[in-house]
């Protein structure tokens, strides 16, 4: 026997792709892997060797449940100089990821029928967080006119009584949509009128903003900021996905309570991993620039060939390193191995096993018919991936 809740959750859509694709290859194929939402990049040496002095040091032994107080105080001057957010150091929490972070909100708040808006397309985790909590994710579509952004109109109509938590992700997993000034402004004086209702901002590819500034909604509209959860993590912005860092700040209440949680699930993250994020979050960050206008040089590339592809249309992303093509005008055709593409999870599998390149369904994202195409890796990799992608469009039939 299994525990019910487990019967709530399923095993990352991403991870699961990234994992038949790692399959395949030590089989013998040659899988091209875009399904993953890792950087190609190296962990800067800074960092590296921040976390060698720390080991020097003797510093391996159980750290403090809620963060070390040299990282918690870097987190504290990055949400200053970065964010204009002033939390105190008992605001602040530590975790083993971004995810994490998730989890314990999520945890510590939630009630059985208690509600969280989660608009639509998500990162595949939030839905699943919210129901092994006990609680019910209530999934809001947005459009791809509009940026994939929630509007105050659709957030008022999914509000009610049971309403808890609002999820903003900016930019966005998966389509790299990103909320500006006024879009917050706007959603903000809508929960002006629901006290009751708190908002987890994901704004772990905050560095990765190509076009305009990156905003946060506590720093926008302040009048809730005390309803805040700020989240973010050194993974993306300083390559650092293995040392599995996130931090938060918050409410002290709040904080309390994640911390709690924390307590019983994992104690505190790794020691070593948070005297290197310590160095990654005050040391230069002259690196982060360099390697975002990487990104936005492979972004621009990717969607201008993805728009040459018959049958796909692509918007230009804002920030991360994901793209998100619609695919329905495939739909309802033949491959040329003769399946026939009934859903964008039809067209994922054939591309993988007909053409070898791992892309992630939208269904998984909650938006259909897309693709996530994850440019996280090298242009050489990206154009022959891309290719395979051309070719499996013209071989479809009617």
């Amino acid at each position: 026997m299994f525990a019910a809740a487990l019967n709530r959750i399923e095993t990352s859509a991403s991870a699961v792709m990234t994992q038949r694709a790692r399959a395949m290859r030590a089989a013998g194929r040659d899988v091209l892997a875009l399904s993953m939402g890792q950087p190609d990049f190296d962990t800067p040496e800074h960092v590296k060797d921040a976390a060698k002095a720390a080991m020097d040091r003797g510093e391996t032994g159980y750290p403090p449940l809620a963060g070390t107080e040299v990282l918690k105080r870097a987190v504290q001057e990055k949400f200053r100089r970065e964010n204009n957010l002033d939390y105190a150091l008992d605001q602040i929490l530590v975790s083993n990821g971004g995810k994490q972070v998730i989890f314990n909100a999520f945890a510590a708040t939630l009630n059985p029928g208690d509600e969280v808006i989660v608009p639509a397309p998500y990162w595949v985790s939030y839905p699943d967080i919210v129901k092994y909590a006990g609680g019910t994710p209530v999934f809001v579509p947005t459009e791809f006119q509009n940026g994939f952004r929630l509007t105050p109109e659709a957030l008022r109509g999914a509000l009610t009584p049971r309403t808890r938590w609002l999820v903003i992700n900016s930019p966005n997993n998966p389509s790299g949509g990103c909320y500006r000034p006024a879009d917050l402004t706007a959603l903000a004086a809508v929960l002006a009128d629901h006290p009751e209702v708190r908002v987890l901002t994901d704004d772990i590819y905050e560095h990765l903003v190509f076009d305009g500034a990156f905003a946060t909604i506590a720093a926008v509209a302040p009048a809730i900021a005390d309803r805040v959860l700020t989240m973010n993590g050194v993974s993306k912005a300083y390559a650092m996905t293995g040392w599995r860092i996130g931090y938060a700040g918050g409410d002290a209440a709040l904080i309390k309570a994640m911390a709690k949680m924390q307590s019983q699930v994992t104690g505190g993250a790794c020691s070593i991993s948070q005297a290197a994020a310590a160095a990654a979050l005050a040391g230069d960050q002259t690196l982060v620039a360099e390697r975002r206008a990487v990104f936005k040089a492979r972004r621009d590339h990717v969607v201008a060939r993805l728009n040459e592809i018959p049958g796909l249309r692509c918007a230009l992303p804002d920030g991360a390193f994901y793209v998100f093509p619609d695919c329905r005008d495939w739909l309802g055709r033949k491959t040329a191995a003769g399946a026939r593409l009934e859903n964008d999870g039809d067209v994922a599998e054939r591309l993988l096993e007909e053409r070898e390149v791992a892309v992630v369904h939208g269904a998984a994202y909650g938006l259909s018919p897309h693709l996530r195409l994850s440019y996280a890796t090298g242009l050489a990799t990206l154009d022959a991936a891309l290719d395979r992608i051309q070719a499996f469009a013209e071989g479809l039939t009617d």
